[in-house]
């Protein structure tokens, strides 16, 4: 396989996964059949599509480094997540679709582009993890700045003073540059609440601790379909984490909450049992009613990442 090929292949398995994560029917987000006011299914369709070619360019990058002919801190991964998501904005009129996917699924691109691939094209995801870290904590002040810029093309809603450096304080990227404070340094200060910024900081252990065991015990142990298998992985990783995009909206009392709602549909048996699956139309239905606020979206965005490293790792549907 050349280098393009395996770029190619890599940014296959990260298109692959948001497609995935978006077709389960997970309860409070846009899915095939239900949406929000002014975003639905086909600007995620679109999206996934508009932030392919970043992908691969990462994953190009990530090879680049691996050669040694490209150092680290001049992958340049802010301008990679800030072209990503203004390509994005581009093909889609739905707002802000993958902004968290993306802030994942980057770096995940450039460590897959530093891994090798085995004779049967798939990643060691140890290996993977350990270059992964190697990435996210070599950015610098200008990927934070350009990460930034990023945000404010999302324009994500929910978006509150962080104590320092915030996004929406006007001298936060000159101080940024002056001060040299790096991407990573920025999501240290933030991983208190947003767990984007937190599985950043703690090696993405959300998703290859526990949410990656959990999916792929569904799928290789118990036969189960993607599909529902993603849905009860959705649930598990709701169920242990509050999510930080509900919290930042409407008090983390209330994230905790409907983390307690997931834990106890999965105690009923979640998708494979009918009680499981009546209680999850109902707290769909809950969440909904409540509008976007409810929305689990960074539970969503980790979910992504999960079924990555599904795909990644050689999983096919």
């Amino acid at each position: 396989m050349t280098r393009f090929d395996k770029a190619k292949h890599i940014s296959k398995c990260l298109q692959s996964a948001i497609l995935f994560e978006v077709s389960a029917n997970k309860p409070g987000n846009v899915n095939l059949t239900v949406g929000f006011e002014g975003t639905r299914i086909e600007h995620f369709l679109a999206s996934a599509v508009a932030a392919a070619p970043t992908f691969e360019e990462a994953a190009i990058r990530g090879i680049a480094v691996a050669e040694g002919k490209l150092k680290i801190g001049s992958v340049a991964l802010g301008k990679l997540i800030r072209d990503c998501v203004a390509d994005i904005d581009a093909w889609q009129s739905g707002g802000n679709t993958l902004l968290g996917t993306v802030m994942l699924f980057v770096p995940l691109a450039v460590a897959a582009g530093m891994t090798p691939l085995n004779e049967k094209v798939e990643f060691d995801l140890p290996e993977l993890r350990t270059k992964l870290k190697f990435v996210v904590e070599s950015t610098t002040a200008q990927d934070a700045v350009d990460v930034y810029e990023a945000i404010a093309i999302a324009n994500p809603s929910g978006l509150n003073d962080a104590p320092d450096l915030s996004v929406t304080a006007l001298d936060s990227k000159v101080r940024l540059l002056k001060e040299n404070v790096s991407l990573f340094k920025v999501f240290q200060i933030a991983e208190g609440y947003d767990d984007i910024c937190y599985e950043w900081v703690h090696n993405f252990s959300i998703t290859f601790d526990s949410a990656y065991p959990y999916l792929m015990d569904q799928l290789r142990v118990k036969s189960r379909s993607l599909t529902t298998a993603t849905v009860d992985a959705f649930l598990k990783i709701l169920a242990e984490r509050p999510d930080t995009f509900i919290s930042r909206k409407v008090g983390l009392e209330r994230a905790r909450e409907v983390s307690v709602e997931a834990a106890e549909i999965l105690k009923l048996g979640g998708v494979e049992t009918l009680a499981g699956r009546d209680s999850l139309v109902r707290f769909d239905r809950r969440l909904r009613e409540r509008g976007n606020n409810y929305n689990p979206g960074t539970t969503a965005d980790i979910t992504a990442a999960t079924l990555a490293l599904c795909v990644l790792g050689g999983y096919r549907a």
